[in-house]
């Protein structure tokens, strides 16, 4: 296993918000068994990403075998009616939902389909979408506030037309509950929500999955928290949070976007947008292979 970065360890919190600054693995040694009612897991996809310094370069077996093993903390952790979102890319999704398999249930496979403003791919077919699996540890007995994330129904009810399988007849509903393809855009550089982070997923986004599979008062973890967009959802909707993060950057955005204690100052916590780090396409990095040569790993 190649060499880990150097990590803090170090805790900031509240009485319903913590991080964990440190390696992965190792902070998931301070949480308690069966103690978190839901995980958003949105890990590195190993594919040449520059998280402002740490650069992931893995062989294929090694970040397989290093997914399986906080992959298995996320279920020693998980609350028996809890739900585990993953999320990750379509080149390695495969391989998890197989593993997962062992010891989830699996509920739903979700597509997230976003615009791109990037050029597409000329000899393939680009990729629009990131998939994301919905796990339980019981088969039935999970949350899943159906009623907390209701859509506008498309087709029936804006066309306003009736429903004759009923009886009596009647007009579509003009709401439903969503499928398992979602529409939410990317975050954009002038969005409000925007922070200075490569893979920031959008605030819509997590607050589908906080409002559908946990209630007020529970326990939301992310073991890959970023720019803590999952954590600072999980507190605007009064849940719990407990954010795992071993870069300090993005360690200082949570800090700042959940008002927790801590000894940085206020203007190192200050939020000044900058453009997202400079990451290779993957069509440069397979060009050109030496470009990769000095990145570290993440483990």
């Amino acid at each position: 296993m190649a060499e880990r970065f150097d990590v803090f360890n170090t805790t900031y919190e509240d009485e319903n918000h913590k991080i964990l600054h440190g390696d992965v693995l190792t902070s998931f040694n301070k949480i308690e068994d069966a103690s978190v009612d839901l995980i958003f897991a949105d890990p590195p996809y190993n594919i040449g990403k520059d998280f402002d310094g740490l650069k992931e370069k893995w062989s294929e077996s090694d970040f397989l075998e290093w997914c399986y093993e906080w992959i298995s903390e996320c279920y020693r952790v998980l609350k028996p009616t809890g739900t585990f979102y993953l999320m990750n890319s379509t080149e390695n999704m495969p391989y998890l939902d197989i593993w997962c398999r062992k010891t989830f249930c699996v509920k739903s496979r979700i597509v997230w389909s976003y615009d791109s403003s990037g050029v597409q791919a000329k000899t393939y077919y680009g990729s629009m979408y990131e998939p994301i699996i919905m796990l339980t540890k019981h088969a039935k007995n999970y949350t899943f506030n159906h009623e907390d994330i209701m859509v506008e129904a498309k087709t029936g009810s804006k066309r306003q037309l009736i429903d004759y399988r009923k009886n009596p007849p009647q007009p579509y509903n003009t709401k439903k509950v969503p499928g398992n393809v979602w529409e939410f855009p990317r975050v954009r550089f002038k969005m409000h929500e925007y922070e200075n982070h490569p893979t920031q997923k959008p605030e819509s986004l997590l607050e589908r999955i906080v409002k559908a599979s946990s209630n007020e008062g529970d326990t939301v973890l992310d073991p890959f928290s970023g720019s803590f967009t999952t954590s600072a959802v999980s507190k605007r909707l009064g849940r719990k949070s407990i954010g795992i993060e071993i870069n300090e950057d993005y360690v200082k955005m949570g800090i700042r976007r959940l008002d927790l204690p801590s000894n940085f100052s206020k203007e190192e916590l200050e939020k000044e947008k900058k453009r997202k780090t400079s990451n290779l396409s993957k069509k440069v990095r397979e060009k050109n292979p030496k470009s990769e040569e000095k990145q570290a790993s993440l483990i």
